[in-house]
């Protein structure tokens, strides 16, 4: 599934008007450039390269790229849980904030967690730190978009993790339907 998302009306018509991303899902191949990605986005978790290499082999269906220009400039890793088939969790994601389409993150999202709603998720899960505004605006208006309601209780106490890491909050939206 490929997926296009277009620049904000009024943007200036020769910068911002004129980008598309693509949302494709993700190969092998994308690892590293998704690894680089990470490793400069202040506040992410750092995985392996090797990480990312093997979970677009083995989870790409829960997935998505975004590029502008064949460069990828955005990232959404998601699966549906082995436990509870009906619900999809969403790992990590991240955007290049120079990419010049506005509310692309937003977008991604939603567009991943539309095409799993669409293929039988009705619930969809995120963690998420407190201080992380951007993503919890984003769980939000995906949310009021489908009329859900969100849930929210410490998946994993900070006490969990070392070097002061932060409660890692569930977040669970639902239930959803398609359409």
């Amino acid at each position: 599934m490929t997926i296009n998302a277009t620049s904000a009306a009024g943007a200036d018509q020769s910068t911002a008007a004129n980008k598309r991303a693509v949302f494709r899902p993700p190969v092998p191949e994308d690892g590293p450039a998704v690894w680089n990605l990470v490793e400069n986005t202040p506040g992410l978790d750092s995985n392996s390269v090797y990480y990312y290499t093997l979970w677009f082999r083995d989870f790409a269906d829960g997935s998505l790229i975004a590029t502008v220009d064949d460069e990828i400039v955005g990232f959404l890793t998601g699966y549906r849980r082995p436990d509870d088939p009906e619900t999809y969790f969403v790992w990590q994601t991240a955007v290049n904030p120079r990419h010049g389409i506005p509310f692309l993150g937003v977008k991604l999202f939603q567009a991943a967690a539309d095409q799993q709603v669409a293929q039988g998720a009705r619930y969809v899960e995120a963690t998420v730190s407190a201080e992380n505004k951007a993503i919890l605006m984003v769980l939000k208006q995906f949310a009021k978009k489908h009329s859900a309601h969100i849930e929210t209780q410490v998946l994993f106490p900070s006490n969990l993790f070392p070097d002061g890491h932060h409660d890692e909050v569930l977040y669970r939206i639902g239930p959803l339907t398609a359409g």
